[in-house]
């Protein structure tokens, strides 16, 4: 859970810091939880982060870190990554052919097999006192946990509360939500939607399921709705 709100925070900060719209933007090129070990050769702090040209092997490139002491000549290490191209750093006058945002550089090595598990998402909502109706032609959240293999690839109805909104991570808006209903602890649903929804509202909101979905930055999750659009 760490990985994914320190490297969300990056990414959210980078954008209003330097990205203009369609020039700079997340590659799916270094990224992810793969191991890292590399020698810091130039080093330059900035408000709130630290800019470090490294190399890995034969390879030298940047990474952007939130502001630390970093040696030069020193050995770092790192597993979570996501690859920024044609990033402006305003503080710098510079722009990055390409840069690594990393949230966890660090002198000691990391454990490689813990580091590489998928973990999936759990979002730490409580569980609220609602019962909402199910929409019309769908069905509930405890239907879709307690039938999940079967509803893989199809476009499914849920009605449900709002419980949490995440916008614009990954170009996507990312919505909790729950109807009252429970499969074995399971009792909140996260789709992805170019909506925009506020906490507190219910909506109806049709979508493909996809199990065991890895979109990368640590984002995994045993089921979730893709791309839903919202019904009138």
């Amino acid at each position: 859970m760490r990985y994914v709100t320190l490297l969300c925070i990056l990414i959210v900060s980078f954008v209003i810091a330097g990205c203009k719209k369609d020039e700079s933007k997340p590659t799916d090129e270094m990224q992810g939880t793969k191991s890292h070990k590399v020698t810091a050769l130039e080093v330059t702090d900035v408000s709130n982060y630290t800019y470090v040209r490294v190399k890995e092997n034969d390879q030298e490139f940047w990474i952007a870190v939130p502001k630390q002491k970093v040696q030069i000549g020193t050995t770092y290490y790192f597993t979570n990554t996501m690859e920024w191209k044609n990033f402006k750093s305003p503080e710098l006058n510079k722009t990055f052919d390409k840069i690594i945002l990393v949230d966890d550089l660090s002198t000691s090595p990391k454990n490689s097999t813990a580091a590489n598990e998928k973990q999936p998402q759990h979002p730490e909502l409580n569980k609220e006192d609602v019962k909402i109706e199910k929409a019309a032609n769908g069905i509930t959240i405890a239907d879709l946990y307690g039938k999940a293999k079967s509803y893989e690839g199809k476009k499914i109805i849920i009605r449900g509360k709002v419980t949490k909104v995440n916008n614009a991570i990954m170009r996507k808006n990312w919505v909790h939500i729950q109807d009252g209903t429970d499969s074995n602890g399971q009792y909140d649903l996260t789709f992805t939607t170019n909506e925009e929804l506020t906490v507190g509202s219910v909506v109806t909101v049709e979508g493909t399921i996809s199990l065991n979905k890895d979109f990368g930055y640590g984002y995994f999750y045993k089921v979730i709705m893709e791309d839903a659009s919202v019904k009138k």
